[in-house]
């Protein structure tokens, strides 16, 4: 089910208001149930593969403590490995594996046939697998003890607020609250509401609203104008930005009601000046994983600048992979790939504070950072490579031909969203807003709910982006 889904307004209070009424070993039980319920809502059958993966990383676990010989401890990684990554293949690149293998001998003039099977791809099962693989890792590391509760790493597995579309959570961060006693205080319940009101006026107020604008700029490329496609880009960006960062933010404003926090996934990433600190504010969670057990382990920045070069390729080639089942995904990650290497190798980290900077220094770099992201954001709305091509070709070329009226509609959701993030950059701590008198949060909080009524598609049902990764 959806967070802004009527489904989901029932099902949230339901939760809560059992939750506390039980003790901490009730509660893990009772928010287990509740987290299975959650993903069986979308399709009850895939239910045994998120079982399997906690089944198989439990075990594995248990053995790598009791295991001192390095090939048994390598054999047991494997297995977890094999397992996870096993089925995330199959469901996830089994229909783009075969079609690419068919595309393949058609072009040197072999004909293949291709099976009928198409794989359905489970919600969340790329967010998971992922979490799922960190904890078998780091207790093979030797950075983390496996718990040996089965119940507890069931819900560190499955639970429900970021079980679909994250944060992807770490063992050691995460397996610590829910083996303790939870009290949820007061400002946690306010702060947490306050999460998910904010969230909303980006899932809702924007998020939903921009799909049908989107949609008709890339309806018709050769019959739209540059101005139009150029909009149609730059309401995508508001679309995936706000989709992505209101789910995971409304995700830490659930936990917070039950008493856990997750870990912030975005901050703020458009506000960037450079691609290395979009990536420090963009998805943390999935960026920081791939730093840890995909770039580090290849070497890092440790041997040599060649090398380094070829490890941020191949760790953003993964991780546009790691996006979708598309050639299109992964030139989207070696297009980023690109630009961080680009930042190396200008010598200095645009990202950081350079002392007695111009303010219009700094605003260049943030509207040059946030158009390269845009620009890269075509091959990740376009899937098709001449499609996407012909969209970026046409809006380079056209640049000069577009006018105020293409951006109107980039102007009404821009701003607020602007003005929403530059709130949240000089105001970033969420019990600073709680401080104020009620009849100012109540001002506030309806300003919030006129915003979305006003702005965003609160009937029409718009599916979340990151639910096909």
């Amino acid at each position: 089910m959806l967070f802004d889904s009527l489904e989901f307004a029932v099902f949230l209070p339901v939760v809560l208001g059992v939750y506390y009424c039980l003790r901490q070993r009730a509660q893990n039980v009772f928010l287990l149930i509740a987290s299975y319920f959650f993903y069986g809502w979308w399709d009850w059958r895939f239910l045994t593969l998120l079982a399997v993966s906690t089944v198989v990383d439990f075990s594995v676990g248990l053995l790598l403590e009791k295991t001192n010989t390095a090939f048994r401890r390598r054999l047991l990684l494997l297995v977890s490995l094999a397992t996870n990554l096993g089925i995330l293949g199959f469901f996830k690149y089994f229909n783009f594996f075969v079609d690419s293998t068919a595309a393949a001998f058609g072009a040197i003039g072999l004909s293949a046939s291709t099976p009928t099977l198409r794989i359905i791809l489970p919600v969340g099962i790329s967010f998971y697998t992922f979490q799922t693989l960190s904890y078998t890792i780091d207790i093979y590391r030797g950075h983390l003890h496996a718990t040996r509760n089965f119940v507890t790493f069931s819900l560190y597995v499955a639970f429900f607020p970021q079980l679909v579309a994250g944060p992807i959570e770490r063992a050691g961060r995460l397996l610590p609250q829910l083996e303790r006693p939870r009290t949820v205080t007061t400002q946690q319940f306010h702060t947490g509401f306050l999460f998910i009101l904010i969230s909303l006026c980006r899932e809702v107020g924007i998020a939903h609203a921009a799909p049908p604008l989107v949609h008709r700029a890339f309806a018709n490329l050769q019959g739209q104008s540059p101005g139009d496609l150029l909009a149609g880009m730059y309401l995508f960006s508001f679309q995936i930005y706000c989709d992505f960062a209101g789910y995971s933010d409304i995700a830490r404003g659930c936990s917070r009601l039950l008493g856990v926090e997750l870990m912030e996934n975005f901050r703020q990433p458009y506000l960037s000046t450079s691609i290395t600190e979009f990536w420090r504010r963009w998805h943390i969670s999935l960026s920081t994983w791939l730093r840890d057990y995909i770039y580090i382990p290849l070497g890092g920045n440790r041997r040599g600048s060649l090398r380094m070069y070829m490890n941020l390729m191949a760790t953003m080639l993964l991780g546009g992979l790691w996006h979708g089942a598309s050639w299109s995904f992964v030139f989207w990650g070696g297009l980023h790939g690109s630009y961080l290497i680009v930042d190396r190798l200008l010598g200095r980290r645009f990202g950081e504070e350079v002392p007695g900077e111009p303010s219009a220094i700094r605003l260049l770099k943030i509207v040059g950072t946030f158009h390269l992201v845009v620009f890269a954001w075509v091959f990740f709305r376009v899937t098709d490579f001449g499609d996407a091509w012909t969209v970026a070709s046409r809006i380079a070329t056209g640049i000069n031909s577009v006018t105020l009226s293409n951006l109107k509609y980039v102007l009404i959701y821009g701003t607020p969203l602007l003005a929403l993030d530059l709130l949240q950059s000089y105001a970033p701590r969420v019990r600073e807003w709680i401080s104020f008198p009620w009849p100012v949060r109540g001002i506030a909080y309806g300003c919030i709910v006129v915003w979305i009524l006003a702005l965003g598609n609160v009937d029409g049902e718009v599916p979340f982006i990151y639910f096909q990764f």
